[in-house]
């Protein structure tokens, strides 16, 4: 949680436990303990969301003490999680960890202790969230124009000796298609090919056969240089995404329906890392890579420009005490005119426009 911000009890139990209601028996220990914090949405027309749960201030405070930094003020932390129950892009981001759930629930622990199967690494072996991967996709072009990519998330999955790396869009039908063919163009700046494949993860079938057709009308005819796989939610396959659903899109793609592969049959594309929990201080990255480590920098053929002003930048400490729990920023807004110079991120602007929601929760 303290990584991906939001989970729901299905989600959790999906990735954790062998039912929902032996989570919900763990999470309610946990919330009356202050380690999570669960809220839900009230509708309009009567009856409310399934709970979500985010960390806790208790729960922060061991995550702080297990890093060696200093933890959260109360009060910004207790302002910080009554901000994301009111998020203009909560429904976004449960959607995304939905999406990454599905996958990690293939390795989920206490089923594979139950198959006999324990230690075994496989499924989802890399999961970082919009913020991480924003903070080393970058490649800098000098003048100024740098190209930043901004995907939903990135992740590596392992089946049967194949090795898939991905980045993901998560489309919810709420952006129009010129909206969503502009995004292309980051990719096609970027290195993408060094790094994974590009799925898209739209909401319809029918949502699926526009974005198609807007693709072949777009960028028909060029050379992307990187691969590009679709699928729709409404597929009900068994497996979930890591199932026979996708559909790869090629320039000289024609309107004739695509052949569905699986998640393990789509190209590999990315760096082959060895397994290693060292790698990462969060499940679900035996296959991360170290952002610092000079082949992946290589990779983007960019080198990291020096900080223009070194003491102005936000630290660790700073982004602690103001209990940011999720980056709220408009991705139409950061598309333009913004300074990409080297830095730490800052602290994302009380959004001034909220959507209207009515929340309840229990801290």
């Amino acid at each position: 949680m303290s990584e991906h911000k939001v989970l729901t009890t299905n989600q959790i139990a999906a990735i954790e436990f062998l039912s929902v209601r032996r989570a919900q028996d763990r999470l309610r220990h946990l919330r009356e303990l202050g380690v999570v914090f669960a809220f839900r949405e009230s509708y309009l027309r009567g009856g409310t969301s399934q709970t979500r749960y985010a960390l806790g201030y208790l729960g922060a405070r061991m995550i702080a003490a297990q890093r060696a930094e200093r933890p959260p003020a109360p009060k910004a932390y207790t302002e910080s999680l009554e901000r994301l129950a009111l998020w203009p892009k909560l429904d976004h981001q449960i959607g995304v960890n939905d999406f990454f759930c599905a996958l990690a629930a293939h390795r989920n622990p206490a089923r594979l202790r139950e198959e006999g199967r324990e230690g075994e690494v496989s499924g989802l072996t890399q999961w970082w969230p919009e913020r991480r991967c924003t903070r080393f996709f970058v490649k800098y072009h000098g003048s100024g124009r740098d190209t930043v990519l901004r995907p939903d998330g990135y992740g590596c999955w392992e089946e049967a000796g194949r090795v898939v790396r991905f980045f993901l869009e998560h489309d919810t039908g709420t952006e129009s298609l010129t909206t969503v063919s502009r995004k292309f163009d980051d990719y096609r700046d970027f290195p993408t090919d060094a790094f994974g494949v590009l799925l898209f993860s739209v909401h319809s079938s029918r949502r699926e056969i526009a974005l198609v057709a807007a693709l072949r009308r777009d960028l028909s005819g060029s050379d992307l240089g990187f691969a590009i796989a679709t699928a729709a939610r409404d597929h009900g396959h068994p497996d979930g995404p890591a199932g026979s659903v996708w559909g790869l899109w090629t320039p000289r793609s024609g309107d004739a329906a695509p052949r569905r592969y699986r998640l393990a049959e789509l190209p590999q594309r990315g760096p082959c890392v060895e397994h290693s929990a060292s790698n990462t201080d969060q499940p679900w990255n035996e296959a991360a890579f170290d952002p610092n480590d000079r082949e992946m920098l290589r990779r983007i053929d960019t080198p990291q420009p020096e900080p223009a002003d070194p003491a102005g930048y936000a630290d660790d400490e700073d982004d602690l005490d103001d209990g940011t729990l999720y980056d709220d920023t408009d991705d139409e807004d950061e598309d333009e005119d913004e300074d990409d110079v080297y830095r730490a991120p800052a602290p994302p602007a009380r959004p001034d426009t909220q959507r209207p929601r009515r929340a309840r929760w229990a801290a």
